[in-house]
Order: C-alpha cells, then structure tokens, then sequence
C-alpha cells in the first residue's frame, strides 16, 4: 500500500469519526457526502451542515446555522440562525441571522453584524458591515466601514486600490447606494444619502444629499440605424 494511500484512508477515517461526533452530539446532517471538518471545529447543536461543505481551522458555528450546501468556512465564527448558502468565507465573524450567498465570498476581516444580507456574487474584505444591511448581489465591498440600514444597489464598487496604497470608504446610517455606483476611497457618504446609479464618487457626500456624477444623457437620433445595419441584416436572416 502506498503512502497516500495510508493517508487518505487515515484522513477518512478520522473525518468519518469526527462526523459522527457532531452528529451524537445534535448536529444535523442530511448526508455525510462531501463533508470534511477539522478536529477544531466547533459546532452547536441544531445546527444544520449540508452536503460538500468543508469547516476548518478555528471556525465557530452557532445553533440553528445552515450551512452549505457545497461552502467553505475557514478560522469563521458564526453566530446563531445563520444561513451560509454555497459561499466561501475566511477569517471572517457574522452576527446572528447573518444570510450570505450564493457565490460569496467573504474574504478576511469580514465582520458583519445582525441582519446582514450579503447576497449572490457578493465580495467583502476588511470591511465592517452595520446592522440589517443589505448587500444583495454582484457588489464588491473592500476596507470599508459601512454603517446600518444601508441598501447597495446591484454592480456598486468601492475602489479601494490606487496602485500604490489601500484607502478606506466610510458610509454611514441608512444610506442607499445606487445601481453601478464606484466610490472611489478614501470617501464618506454622510447618513441617509443617496447616490445616483451609474455615479462615480469621488467626493464626500453630505447627509441626506443625493450624489450624480454622470453625464447628463444625449440622444443622436438615427445613428444606431446606421451604425448596427449589418447587425440587423444579420439578424433578420436567422428569423427567416
């Protein structure tokens, strides 16, 4: 028998016992398939871990997690009730009722209390995420301090990267983020502002105001005729 062989057959083993730890002690597993968590995770029972999730390092989960299916969760606390849906998360702590992913990823130093909606393609990093927020997809959130009761609209971007240092955002109570909206750090987004969709901020906005930084649109009327005829011909031509 060859060594890997041993090794895995050793590492199976003691991932199967370690299963049927949690499982004696009130975990809930609906199958063992996919399932690997390291000897130091914790787990509380009535917590739920579904298929292909793997846990480990110092991860905490709370009582009445869901997690998985098919997620990663490395040196993670999570507290009570919440839901981690095919997500990956590292060095990150949520707070009770926390709802994450599908496709997250929340990269490290992630904290985010109560309430906290990080939805599908969402990435965090560094970033402090205020109660009953709402990040509910295709939004990146990087060295950031992000205040509660805030809503950010689907593509919204903090820029936190010049080329040569990292700066942070800092947005505060009950703020909306429009759709396609990039702040450009270091910014502040006062309490209860709004910013345009499709705006680039790349200054502070007061409290309560709203931000527009885009121009104003123009219409060139028939130059798309002209412009997309063989697209049309070609179209045409499918159709029949």
């Amino acid at each position: 028998m060859s060594e890997a062989r041993k090794a895995f057959e050793q590492e199976v083993r003691r991932n199967r016992a370690c299963l049927e730890k949690h499982l004696d002690a009130g975990v809930n597993f609906i199958s063992f398939d996919g399932v690997v968590i390291e000897d130091s995770v914790e787990i509380a029972p009535g917590a739920t871990i579904l298929p292909g999730t793997i846990l480990r390092g110092k991860t905490v989960i709370g009582a009445g997690c869901v997690v998985g299916p098919n997620s990663l969760l490395e040196n993670a606390e999570l507290g009570e009730n919440v839901e981690f849906n095919q997500s990956q998360g590292y060095d990150c702590r949520l707070a009770d009722g926390v709802r994450v992913g599908p496709f997250a990823h929340l990269r490290p130093n992630t904290v985010a209390d109560s309430g906290v909606h990080l939805g599908a393609f969402v990435e965090t990093k560094n970033s402090t995420i205020g109660k009953n927020t709402q990040l509910s997809h295709l939004t990146y959130v990087g060295d950031s301090d992000v205040g509660k009761g805030c809503n950010f609209g689907c593509g919204t971007v903090t820029s936190n990267y010049d080329g040569v240092s990292k700066n942070r955002c800092k947005v505060g109570d009950y703020v909306f983020i429009g759709c396609n909206t990039n702040l450009i750090a270091p910014v502040t987004v006062g309490e209860g502002a709004y910013t345009a969709a499709g705006s680039t901020i790349t200054g502070d906005v007061p409290a309560g105001a709203l931000a527009i930084a885009r121009e104003r649109q123009t219409n060139k009327e028939g130059w798309a005729e002209t412009k997309l005829a063989p697209y049309y011909e070609k179209q045409k031509k499918k159709e029949n």
